[in-house]
């Protein structure tokens, strides 16, 4: 299946330029020093909020929704869990099966909507993550519910996305996109950007609990990345079913 033949299918949640977007990108995923460069550097920070709260990940089951080149995907596996990664960009798939040949880490990845999973395979995580993706889809509550029905009663599902409001438009395009150049230009629209406000009420209404939050902040003189209280920009979401 394409690219364009999973994105354009009738009620598919994905919005098509997104997907190019990524697919035009998808050769330098696993370079520490291309475009995403802030996804390696903030990834060992994520692995360990996600560990802190699930706790170890060694002999679970995972989803990694929205999941790319495979970058949380790999580490996540590295750590013992049996690992799915899913997304509908195909060049970025092909990208996380070649590094997976040259990396020994086994990862399964499949081109196959959240929804569709959901469909097909209700409580069947212990832990589904949601990555610096939901600002990317046309319905973002749709995601929340599929993540929800995938994992188990008592697993967790994990999110993570940016804040809409005057600073995560000044920090997060102007300055990460225009003035940093952290992002391609026109990586993010700020319209799509998620209230927490928001995102905890789509997981309450999906039956997941919110049991806690983190912002994650970046310093442009040390260019290191750091978990905080301060969630007004980029934050991380834990919920449990």
């Amino acid at each position: 299946m394409t690219e364009s033949a999973t994105s354009t299918r009738p009620g598919v949640n994905a919005d098509q330029t997104e997907l190019d977007k990524f697919a035009a990108l998808a050769a330098r995923w696993w370079d520490p020093e291309s475009e995403f460069k802030p996804l390696h550097a903030i990834n060992p920070l994520r692995l360990d909020w996600i560990q802190e709260c699930a706790g170890s990940l060694a002999g679970k089951t995972v989803l990694d929704v929205g999941c790319g080149g495979g970058i949380l995907s790999e580490s996540m596996a590295a750590t013992g869990a049996t690992v799915t990664g899913i997304d509908l960009a195909e060049r970025s798939l092909k990208i996380a099966r070649l590094h997976g040949l040259e990396s020994g880490i086994k990862v399964e990845y499949r081109a196959v909507p959240v929804e569709d999973l959901a469909t097909e395979q209700p409580g069947h995580y212990d832990v589904v993550t949601c990555m610096e993706m939901l600002e990317h889809v046309p319905d973002p509550g749709s995601v929340v519910r599929a993540c929800a029905a995938l994992v188990k009663p008592g697993g967790w599902v994990f999110f993570s996305t940016l804040n809409r409001n005057a600073k995560s438009f000044l920090f997060a395009i102007l300055g990460a996109e225009y003035v940093l150049n952290l992002l391609p230009r026109g990586t993010h629209s700020h319209d799509q950007f998620i209230k927490p406000s928001e995102l905890a009420a789509s997981a309450r209404q999906a039956g997941l609990e919110l049991t806690s939050m983190r912002g994650m902040e970046y310093n442009p003189i040390t260019k290191v990345y750091r978990l905080s209280g301060d969630t007004s920009v980029n934050y991380l979401m834990a919920t449990r079913k």
